[in-house]
């Protein structure tokens, strides 16, 4: 018996007209190749290292595509652009779609014009700690304070200071947050057993570091 995905024994593909690897175009063929086995990573770890390859490999016109997000239009429905589609498919669940497609967004923003993926670790109160200027940084930078202060109040999650987080990270070439670690927090937003906001605050405040790189923990 032939495996489940095995062609019959009668069937000749190029007669058939079924499609060969040999007919794939390149892309595809890469993708295929570099994919790791489905259950592999998490999958907010397989989105971050698909936007980081998308860097590498100079892939500017994906992340100009990632990087345009429409605003929302009263009469009109925003047109489905590829690249949006592709990041959104790595949620686990269709309510986390938007989460990973936005967190895309942020990715490509951080990151335009850029030949190298940055470093990235932390979450986003680490990442504010950083942000200011020669004269004080994160606690003693009122502006780094007030974007925290307006993230960690809100509700629901809060786009458009993130965007004004990541726009500032870039503008001072300090270092993003992880961007998996970012999917996580918001997928956990209104969760009760994760405060998120708490989790940014203690970090941006009272922050933790290991021996080893006097990195936050």
């Amino acid at each position: 018996m032939p495996a489940d995905d095995a062609l019959p024994d009668d069937v000749d593909p190029a007669r058939d007209g079924y499609l060969t690897e040999d007919d794939y175009p390149p892309e595809l063929r890469r993708i295929i190749a570099d994919a790791p086995p489905q259950d592999e990573r998490p999958p907010a770890e397989r989105l971050n290292a698909w936007l980081r390859g998308l860097v590498h490999s100079h892939e500017y016109g994906t992340l100009a595509d990632l990087r345009r997000m429409p605003a929302p239009h009263r009469r009109h429905r925003a047109v489905p652009v590829r690249a949006r589609l592709l990041a959104a498919q790595f949620a686990p669940t269709e309510d986390q779609r938007v989460v990973y497609e936005r967190v895309a967004f942020l990715f490509a923003r951080f990151h335009a014009g850029a030949s190298q993926p940055s470093a990235a670790y932390g979450n986003m109160g680490d990442a504010l700690r950083k942000v200011g200027t020669s004269a004080g940084r994160g606690p003693r930078d009122p502006g780094a304070t007030r974007l925290l202060d307006r993230l960690t109040a809100a509700r629901e999650i809060p786009w458009r200071h993130l965007q004004h987080a990541v726009e500032r990270m870039r503008a001072g070439d300090t270092a993003p947050p992880s961007w998996a670690g970012l999917v996580d927090d918001l997928a956990a937003w209104k969760s009760r057993e994760h405060d998120v906001p708490v989790a940014w605050a203690r970090a941006f405040y009272t922050p933790t570091f290991t021996k080893k790189n006097g990195n936050p923990a």
